[in-house]
Formats: C-alpha cells, structure tokens, sequence
C-alpha cells in the first residue's frame, strides 16, 4: 500500500503557477469593468475640509468619485467560526472627515479604464486643517496605556516573585533590544473584484481567510451571508497582512452595487505601505537574574510598541519568554503607545519573531558572561512541562533539535573567544537560538466525493497562500481513499465550499486536514455500505470489517483478487458521486496537555574586519512541528521562514517622515529585503514525530516556525565573529562602524 502522506510530491499547483494559468484576484475580467484607484491622505493627522474632483472629472472615463460626501454607512462586524471576523481597522471607510495616518482613503476614483482612473486621481484637490501628528513612540510614553488582556488571556502575566529572585540572583543583566516597524510585502499586492448578480454579490479577492471576507463583507453591506460568495483560488503570498478586511475591499463591493457593473480596485505598492497593517516597532527591556551555573530564577519582560488611533492591535513580544523556558519568576508587561500611523497587524510569528530576538539575544550575553557554552545554557533552563501551565507537553523535542543541529552544524568546533575564528581575512562567525511558536488549531470542515471515473474530488472553504495546501489536502484523501494523488482535485479557496478558518497562526494543516481525513473516512465508508447492499456486487452482505480500498478498487482484505472499482460500483447503483463531509472542532481548551513547536537555528557570518561587511555564510534549522504531510513544501516553508527572518535581522526597516507620517522607503527598491545573492546555503531537518494528542494526523503548523530565531541566530553569530553586541535591527554594517 502507497503512503502518500509526508511523500515529497511535486505541489498540485506548479505548473499552473508557472506557465502563468493561475488565476490570481486581479487576473479575473468582466465585461462593463470598472477601474477603481484610490485616493490617501498626504498628511498623518487633519481633518478634511473639501475635495475638489472638478479636474479629475473632466478626464475622458472618469464615472465618478466617491469620498465621505457620498458614500453610504458601512456597519461592523460580528465575531464568527472561532476567530472573530473583523476590519483590519476598527473605523470603517469614508465614513467621517478625520484624517488618523498619512495614506487613509479619502476616496476611490470610478473609472472606464486604469489610465483614467490612475490619471484622475492625481488630479483630485483636497484641503486639510493639518494637526501636529503623533509619530514617535519613544517621545510619547507619557500617553502609553496598559493592555488588559491578549487574545483573551489578561495582562500583564506574574509568575512568583520577580523582584525578590531578582534581589538574590548571583548574576544580573539588564538589556534594551529594538526592532522597526516591517511591511509584508507579498509578490501579490492586493485586489478586489466585485460582481454583483441581482441580489448576490461574488468577490475575487487576495485573501487568508474567504470565510471571514466573506462574514465581514456581508455584514458591512447588511447582507445575508448566503448571498456573498468570496474566491480567492491563489493567494501570492499574504504573512498576515491578507487576514483581515481592509477598505479597498467594501469600497470594491459598494461601487459594484452602486455602479450596477463589476468594479476592480487595485492596490500598488505604495499602497501595501499604508493601508493594509504592518509589523509595529518594538522597545524590549530584558531583565534577568540567574545563578552562576546558569539557571535563570528571575525574568522581567517590558515590550513597549505602538498602534493606531483608528485600530487595536499587540504585537505579543513577550510570548516567547512567558511560555518556552523554565523561568519560575516572570513579569511580562506590556504598554502601548497610539501613533499616527496605519493599524498594524498580524506579520509571520507576531510576537515571537520580534521577542525570541531579544530573549535568545540575551541568553547569548548571559552564556558569555558565565563562559557556558550557548546550548548547554538553554537545556539548564529546559522546560519539562509548560511553564506557564504546568501541563505536561504534547510532544517535545527541543533537546533532539539542539543535538542533531549542533552536530550537522559543527558546532563542537566552535572556539567561543568572539573574533577567534577567520576564514581567510574574514572573521567568521557561529551563533544560534531557539525557535518556538504555539500549536494553534481551530474548527475546519471538508467535503470528500468519490467519482465514477474513479477520481475524487476534496473541497474546502480554505486557503494556499503558496503553502502547499492544494498539495496537502489530495495527499491525506490519497491516504485514506488508497488513489494515487494524481487522481484527486483539490478544491478550495471559494467560501461557498464547507467552512475553514483563516490561515494564519500555523494551524491550516492541523485544522483542515483532520477534516479532510475524517470526510474521506466518510466517503469510504458510503462507498463499502453502498457496495454491500448492492446484489450484483461481489461483496453483497460482506462484512465492512473484510473491506479495504486499494488503488481505486474495492478488495477482500483476504483475497486482493476480488476486486471492483470505485467507478464500478458507483455505475451500476446509477449514483454521479458518494461523498462524506466533516467537520472537526478540536477539544479546546484542552486541560489535558500543552501544545507548542519547537526549533533549534544555527547562522554562519563572515564579516570584514575593516569594511564590516557581512555575509551570512550559512544556515541550518532543525525543527520539531509533529508529523510532515509534505516533506517538499514542508521545506520550502521553513526555508521561506528564514529567509523572511534574514531579511530581518539584516535589511529590513519601514523609515517614516517625521514631519508628514508619510513612508519613506514605500517601494521595493528602497524598503531592502533579501535577494538570491544573499541567501546562504539553507539546510533544514525536521525531526517528523506525530504529535499524538493534537489531532488525528499528529500534524502541527509550520508556517511561521521558521522565521522565529533566525534574527537572533545571526545576531548572535555577528557578536561572535566581531565582539559587537547589536541590540538594535536590523544589522547594518555602519552600526558595527
């Protein structure tokens, strides 16, 4: 029997994607297409006096211009399926004159073609009653407030007695790590194409969650959702700023209905800088006390980050610290700080990526002042069991992660001296960390049919943002169906199918899949029971326990000769299809075990000991993320990850104008991210154990594991080839100057 699940097969969707048959949101074209451009604020904080669009009007297909003047109410959302649908932005569009951050929509231009719209919108006149805007967290502390909660769970999080462990550590170090506000940057940049059908409204739109768009859309519109379809078949990319509703989206759906034509809204580049959420900035004082063999008693963890005035949002930076090692004496605090600057919003590992930066950069310092090697240091603070909850984890191999990354990496031979190692008349560099994200899973469901012409087909109201999710899905019904993948389609990205969560938070695979798994079961089992009551079959009044699929055919598990196939037995009962659908929702909060995945990344630097430039050298990431549904794209995902986490530790940084709130850098040859001339070689493992109490599969998300650590890894490998600690990302060489 084949085994298709954690084979290493090519995705479902390759050849579409490049031979450029994909459809992505804005390749769909209607007839009657509207163009729809829209029009930002140049300025952080105002209040909108008048627009004149008199010239804009003028030019030849301009339909008209919508601004707050003559655009209808928009109402919220409500919380659904687990997760609560929402606005990337609490404020709705277009619905008042106050100007909250340099690039709000003030309009969108309706237009025949793009030319028009685009030449139309750089015509439209606006007068502001300018306000000095609010744009730097470190000068505004004195109006930082206290979260009370994150995600449900409130704040700040004590455990013991912070400040007495503190008063008797041995050791002591006290250390400020900062990162920038980031931009996510997709391939794709956003898009949304409206048609409207009488009274139901279908939407092609870039986005990680079709069920939310759709629930949000609906709402706004004072919809019933059965009337609004979203399709969203490819995603080029998303890391978190495609999980919520951004106003590019209502005004797309609004116009149509107005319009009474399809209408498309495009987003440039620029636009992806202003609108849609970004990764906040981040101040982080560590404070930690530890005894001189190396165990940490005492750990405080002050994230100071910021927000927007017309949105909610933390980035969660002392996660890390509250729930990967055994500290038994913890503050996590957190302030926050309302800026003049769009809502930020979910970006690859929010929270961990920017805390494990600083809290595996301040185990290096600790491991240098106590000369204890790195990874002995972290198996001293190892955690048996979660040390927020007590209980006892699901599955854990960090100890396996360090050991079998320290030995493809070499580490025995590392002289830990900082600027001990060249490599011609480079100092060569070794560091590492840890990598850890929470096992995350919600409610999903799946439809599973089994065809006559012996294929099958698996829908799911999902997503694949380029993670392999088409692949995936046909693997496990392959499994449980015995057909080769080949013979499955995968069908998904279309709200319409059975509902799945956003996919985000690493848990598409651990939520979807079980579902898939469970709906094939179903399937199988409809195909058995029809096959058994049928009197021309040969298993008329068999047993179900004799029965066993194989190859598209139904066999005695005793005798493999006696064989019907799938399609045979569909034929002869005149039926187009036997199907199963399931849906699973996890046993949460699961009082029973903790679930988290774990990692160990190692980084090699080389750095020129006058120039300071630096060049990473290699990598390598082992991680522990329970079973592999694909070993292929399992490894383009972690790869991915790191990369995206080199491209933070080493380039990029969002700069904004003090003066105007306005980007700087709002394009991608000045906002730097990492090319293929800066990519080391990349070696990843995983150590592929189901995790036997999370779900069916044993499976667990691997999304975002990969880029937590890596910023810190390379920091830390920097440290060791110069002996200059940087603190502050990213890492540039005029900050070792």
């Amino acid at each position: 029997m084949n085994h298709w699940i954690g084979a290493p097969i090519d995705r479902a969707d390759g050849i579409l994607k490049v031979t450029g048959e994909a459809s992505y949101a804005a390749d769909f074209n209607f007839e009657n297409l509207i163009y729809g451009i829209p029009i930002l604020s140049t300025c952080a904080k105002g209040k909108v006096v008048k627009i004149d669009d008199s010239d804009a009007l003028k030019i030849p297909g301009v339909l008209t211009i919508l601004t707050s003047q003559n655009t209808p109410e928009f109402f919220p959302a409500k919380s659904d399926f687990g997760t609560a649908s929402q606005m990337g932005e609490i404020r709705l569009p277009l619905q008042d004159e106050t100007i909250h951050y340099a690039g709000q929509y003030l309009g969108v231009v309706l237009a025949e073609t793009l030319e028009s719209a685009e030449e139309a919108e750089k015509l439209v006149k606006v007068l502001v009653e300018e306000e000095p805007p609010i744009l730097e967290m470190e000068k505004n502390l004195s109006q930082a407030y206290s979260p009370k909660a994150f995600f449900g769970e409130p704040l700040p999080v004590i455990r013991g007695n912070f400040e007495k462990a503190f008063s008797e550590a041995e050791i002591k170090l006290e250390e400020i790590y900062t990162t920038p506000v980031e931009h996510h940057n997709p391939m794709e940049p956003h898009a949304s194409i409206a048609v409207w059908d009488g009274e139901n409204l279908t939407l092609y739109e870039s986005t990680q969650w079709v069920v939310g768009a759709r629930n949000v859309v609906a709402d706004a519109l004072k919809l019933p959702r059965e009337k609004v379809k979203i399709i969203s078949w490819f995603v080029g990319g998303g890391f978190g700023c495609k999980g919520f509703i951004w106003p590019h989206t209502l005004l797309s759906s609004l116009a149509a209905m107005q319009m009474k034509r399809p209408v498309k809204v495009l987003l440039s580049r620029r636009h992806l800088f202003t609108t849609v959420g970004h990764r906040p900035a981040t101040c982080q004082k560590l404070t930690l006390g530890a005894s001189r063999s190396g165990k940490i008693s005492a750990l405080k963890h002050h994230t100071i980050t910021h927000t927007s005035f017309v949105g909610e949002f933390l980035e969660g930076s002392g996660g890390a610290s509250q729930n990967l090692y055994d500290f038994p004496n913890l503050q996590v605090i957190y302030q926050v700080v309302r800026l003049n600057k769009g809502t930020p919003t979910f970006m690859r590992a929010p929270g961990e990526s920017t805390g494990l930066f600083a809290l595996e950069s301040l185990l290096d310092e600790l491991s240098y002042k106590l000369k204890i090697d790195p990874i002995e240091l972290r198996l001293k603070n190892y955690a048996e069991r979660h040390p927020e909850t007590g209980l006892p984890w699901s599955s854990s191999n960090l100890k396996e992660c360090l050991q079998i990354g320290a030995e493809k990496f070499g580490w025995k031979n590392r002289n830990p001296d900082p600027g001990s190692m060249k490599q011609g008349n480079l100092s060569l560099g070794w560091g590492m960390a840890v990598s850890m994200f929470p096992g995350f899973r919600s409610p999903g469901s799946a439809r599973v049919k089994i065809l006559p012409d012996n294929t099958a087909r698996v829908e799911s109201a999902t997503q694949d943002m380029g993670t392999g999710t088409y692949t995936t899905m046909k693997q496990i019904a392959a499994e449980i169906l015995s057909l080769p993948p080949e013979k499955i389609n995968s069908f998904l990205g279309d709200s319409s199918y059975p509902a799945a969560p956003i996919s985000g938070g690493s848990m598409t695979s651990a939520s979807v899949g079980p579902a898939v798994e469970a709906a094939a079961k179903k399937a199988l089992q409809h195909l058995i029971d029809t096959a058994i009551k049928d009197k021309a079959s040969l298993f008329y009044r068999c047993s179900p326990d004799d029965l066993q699929a194989k190859n598209g055919n139904l066999i005695f598990k005793t005798d493999p000769s006696k064989a019907e196939t799938f399609g045979e037995i569909l034929l002869r009962n005149n039926l187009p299809f036997l199907e199963g659908e399931a849906f699973i929702k996890p046993d949460q909060p699961d009082k029973k075990y903790a679930f988290q995945s774990h990692g160990a990344q190692f980084a090699e630097v080389l750095v020129d000991p006058y120039l300071k430039t630096i060049r990473l050298n290699r990598m390598v990431g082992i991680f522990d993320v329970g079973k592999i549904l694909n070993l292929k794209t399992a490894r383009s995902q972690a790869i991915g990850g790191m990369i995206m986490g080199i491209g933070m530790a080493l380039y990029e940084k969002t700069v904004y104008d003090l003066t105007t709130g306005r980007v700087v850098n709002d394009n991608l040859s000045d906002y730097l991210i990492p090319v293929m001339a800066d990519i080391p070689s990349i070696d990843v493992e995983f150590i592929d154990k189901p995790d036997p109490y999370f779900n069916s599969l044993g499976v667990r998300g691997l999304g975002e594991i990969g880029i937590t650590g890596t910023a810190a890894a390379i920091a830390n490998a920097v440290y060791h080839a110069t002996g200059i600690r940087i603190r502050d990302l990213p890492i540039t060489l005029e900050k070792l100057l």
